[in-house]
């Protein structure tokens, strides 16, 4: 067999292709179709619960936001939340907790470096560009909708 720094692109990729394990692709979207049904299905009992306390709407669905952030970032916190995502995949990433996730995972790998240098520049690393790019998705699309409905209704 050939040093790695001795194949080819081609040769590289056939060996990487044959030492990679298989992806069991139609259990893990599953998984991830269970998994991230459930945190649904959690965020519509917790929105039931603050209606039955007497919240309205609005502030329900308020409250249910931020209680699957805090529930996700303190499953985080624990060491919970990497193990189901392991199994589950994209149920994890896609829902709000997701997002939660990915602010309070770099936070607690840089927190050595430092409260500023550390866990403060380091929280956005994987969130800040989805929210960079969120940003200018809305305000491009709130532009296109205010030109189409300005222009052509």
């Amino acid at each position: 067999m050939k040093k790695l720094t001795d194949m080819s692109d081609k040769e590289y990729a056939a060996y990487v292709k044959q030492i990679s394990p298989k992806s069991p692709l139609g259990k893990d979207c599953i998984w991830a179709f269970v998994v991230g049904g459930l945190i649904c299905v959690l965020g519509q009992a917790l929105k039931n619960l603050y209606l039955f306390w007497g919240l309205g709407d609005k502030p329900a669905s308020t409250a249910v936001s931020v209680s699957l952030i805090f529930l996700s970032a303190l499953a985080t916190g624990l060491n919970v939340y990497d193990d189901l995502a392991r199994y589950a995949g994209a149920g994890t990433l896609v829902p709000i907790t997701g997002f939660a996730n990915s602010v309070v995972s770099p936070a607690m790998e840089f927190r050595a470096e430092g409260v500023v240098t550390g866990m403060a520049a380091k929280m956005f690393v994987i969130a800040g560009p989805v929210l960079v790019f969120g940003i200018f998705a809305s305000a491009l699309y709130g532009l296109i909708y205010w030109i189409w409905t300005v222009w052509f209704l």
